[in-house]
């Protein structure tokens, strides 16, 4: 047995004892990865058993309407399974239950909307396809009943792909003339090789109408949910994520720590979650006015749904959302107000901050009861924290003008600093530092001196690797861009004040036709943000199939 000796080490380790810690090595890492696996697959049902749990406890409408879908799948089925109704349908018994798997949704109007056009369509299908069939079958020769046929899906199916592209068309009766389509190509097919065509429309007409009438039956008279009141609710729970987000980042910017430019913030963020749902909401809002339209009505009350009006007030707050977007990114911009100078203009700029919010919640309130707002909800405490945040800015022009004495020492430093990154370019230390930025100049300069240039490197290129730089120097120089972010900052928070005027015009609107009632001085003013109320994008699901 050979022996390695280890320089140093003062150890000897025979050969025989290498591949035994070799394979002790492997082995301890595999079972080390099978306990692991254990551990998560231990924990796999009570993580699917949470899931679960929370996915109801959220909403538990999403119980109620699954319980739904497997009370009208078995109805359905049972034109399948009884033996008396069998004999009368047949095999297309089993379309009675395709139609509810893919009509029934999660509220009313949608389920409206998909029955009405599937049954519609299969209606103007059949009897389209019964007339062509009857002309074609006028004909004895075989070669001219096909030609007919061909003709005549020819044109239809290419004028209702057509029709497809009108706006209107599209946007309210598209799935009907997608199951126009088919039922009008299987029938006129059908009507060729099968005589009893008549009775297959027939059967298929009378099984998709059972199928429609138990997914209406459901939607409508067992605990209904419309489109039109999660739209009304969703307008609400943006109104306060708006606000939430409002007052938390002007509280992070002068109380919290801000974040580097670099950091990514993750989707618990209550700034980001407070605008995140009103950025996304264009398609969402839509589609739930889309199916309000379609609804009787949407509550107990029966005047009709402004469901235009809850789309255009969807456009207007995200007009808001992205001012709070913009205030949030204040807090992650490469060059910041030292905290001394934010300390100045802290008080104005939270006051202003908290009667924004306020407004935004009364708002949130009063769609929510369902009356309209206070006169006075732009009372004069927000005009005050205006005027008291712009006479503190007055207050401070040097901050934001700066004097020509500093002005033309920031030239200087200029100059300074451009000679240093020239010299720095032969080889000499140089250093900067500017404690008003949050980027360090100090660094850049010492990795400036760090680089070795090489002899090839043409003047054209030193040129364009120094404007960069040299701009970088020039921002963060200057006296008063201690101030600029700060100034950006409650330009973006005035902004929000400006466009509260926009948003309680639709709002007002909203109440105007929907007939809320009015505001009595005995209604209490609630301030405070209530727990959100549920997400309802993720009450919809795609439906993936046609039949």
């Amino acid at each position: 047995m050979f022996s390695i000796v280890h320089v140093g080490s003062g150890k000897e380790m025979t050969m025989g004892e290498s591949e035994i810690n070799e394979n002790g090595r492997v082995i301890g890492k595999w079972k080390k990865s099978v306990h692991v696996f254990g551990e998560r697959l231990r924990r796999f049902p009570c993580l699917i058993w949470k899931t679960i749990w929370n996915l109801g406890y959220e909403d538990p409408r999403r119980v109620i309407h699954a319980f739904k879908v497997g009370l009208s799948l078995t109805l359905a089925s049972l034109l399948y399974l009884l033996e008396p109704l069998y004999k009368e349908i047949g095999q297309s018994a089993i379309w009675a239950v395709m139609t509810v798997v893919v009509v029934l949704e999660f509220t009313a109007g949608a389920t409206l909307c998909k029955g009405l056009n599937r049954g519609l369509g299969t209606l103007i299908a059949g009897l389209l396809a019964f007339f062509v069939g009857y002309i074609a079958n006028a004909s004895s020769d075989r070669v001219s009943q096909a030609v007919i046929i061909g003709a005549a899906i020819f044109l239809i199916g290419s004028l209702a792909t057509y029709m497809r592209f009108i706006p209107y068309i599209k946007k309210n009766y598209d799935y009907g003339l997608v199951i126009f389509l088919i039922t009008f190509n299987l029938v006129a097919l059908s009507s060729y090789r099968v005589d009893s065509v008549l009775k297959i429309a027939q059967d298929r007409l009378y099984t998709i109408a059972i199928g429609c009438a138990i997914c209406l039956i459901m939607s409508l008279l067992m605990f209904p949910n419309w489109s039109g009141e999660d739209l009304h609710n969703s307008t609400a729970f943006k109104l306060e994520g708006l606000a939430k987000s409002i007052e938390a980042c002007v509280n992070e910017y002068f109380y919290g720590e801000i974040d580097s430019p670099g950091d990514i913030k993750s989707s618990e963020d209550p700034i980001y979650k407070g605008y995140k749902n009103v950025l996304d909401s264009k398609s969402i809002d839509e589609t739930l006015a889309l199916h309000a339209s379609w609804e009787p009505r949407h509550s107990r009350y029966c005047h009709r749904f402004p469901c235009q009006q809850y789309v255009k007030v969807g456009a207007v707050l995200r007009q808001f959302g992205y001012t709070v977007v913009a205030l949030h990114g204040c807090l992650r911009s490469e060059i910041q107000t030292p905290r001394s100078v934010r300390a100045m203009f802290k008080d104005p700029c939270i006051r202003l901050a908290a009667e924004v919010s306020k407004v935004l919640i009364e708002l949130s309130h009063s769609i929510k009861n369902r009356r309209h707002c206070s006169p006075e909800i732009l009372s004069d405490h927000l005009h005050e924290a205006l005027q008291d945040l712009n006479t503190a800015i007055k207050s401070q022009p040097r901050l934001f003008l700066g004097s020509k004495h500093k002005y033309n020492q920031s030239n200087n430093m200029l100059k300074v600093a451009a000679s240093q990154v020239a010299q720095g370019r032969h080889g000499k230390a140089s250093g900067f530092s500017l404690s008003s930025v949050k980027t360090d100049s100090c660094a850049l300069f010492e990795w400036k001196t760090k680089r070795v240039p090489s002899e090839e490197y043409s003047k054209e290129t030193e040129r364009k690797s120094l404007r960069p730089q040299l701009s970088k120097i020039a921002i963060t120089s200057l006296e008063f861009s201690q101030a600029l972010p700060f100034a950006a900052f409650a330009s973006l928070l005035v902004e929000t004040v400006a466009k509260l005027d926009l948003v309680i015009e639709e709002i007002e609107e909203i109440g105007r036709l929907s007939c809320f009632k009015e505001f009595t001085p005995g209604d209490e003013i609630v301030v405070t943000c209530e727990e959100p109320l549920v997400d309802v994008s993720r009450n919809n699901l795609p439906s993936h199939g046609i039949e």
